[in-house]
């Protein structure tokens, strides 16, 4: 393997720095660098080159995880862009958006059944879908990466809440 360690996720994987990209080339790469990296092509090589092997399975398999989910890959590219999202202690959100939240919060606290768990469930599903293309437009066409950065912010926000509707709809299956 004439790869280097150190490159970045996209680099690895051969395709250009972007939110949009195609999961079916990911996926046909990450199986060929599996294939080449795989330590059991390297069982009768000495120890320094077994002990690449499982560094490259390993770095590979990091990179494809990252790539392969959109919050995770968004997330990625702020950070190479020297945008990271601190979600810790940067929970500024615009006003309109924190009313969302706290209107979905209340409608969560005051379903009553299973029809309105899965209205809301649809619902934040769409708001992700909406806010995925909206990633791919700040990332690929804008290349606005503070912008991109509050985004996957409030993405985050609004993937806590799936959760917790996808759990409440659990409950009730029970």
């Amino acid at each position: 393997m004439n790869l280097n360690l150190q490159s970045n996720d996209f680099e690895i994987f051969g395709m250009a720095p972007g939110f949009g990209l195609d999961r079916a080339a990911l996926d046909a790469r990450w199986k060929d660098l599996q294939r080449e990296a795989h330590p059991d092509r390297f069982a009768t090589a000495d120890a320094q080159a077994q002990r690449v092997a499982m560094q490259w399975s390993v770095r590979i398999n990091e990179a494809y995880q990252r790539l392969k989910d959109p919050l995770k890959r968004a997330v990625y590219l702020c950070e190479l862009h020297g945008a990271p999202i601190q979600a810790e202690n940067n929970t500024a959100m615009p006003a309109a958006f924190l009313m969302q939240q706290m209107q979905w919060r209340e409608d969560l606290d005051e379903a009553s059944g299973l029809a309105d768990l899965e209205r809301m469930a649809d619902e934040v599903t769409a708001a992700r879908r909406d806010m995925l293309q909206g990633l791919q437009t700040t990332s690929d066409e804008l290349r606005d990466w503070p912008a991109l950065a509050q985004q996957v912010r409030a993405l985050m926000f609004v993937e806590r809440f799936a959760r917790d509707v996808e759990s409440r709809i659990d409950l009730l299956g029970q």
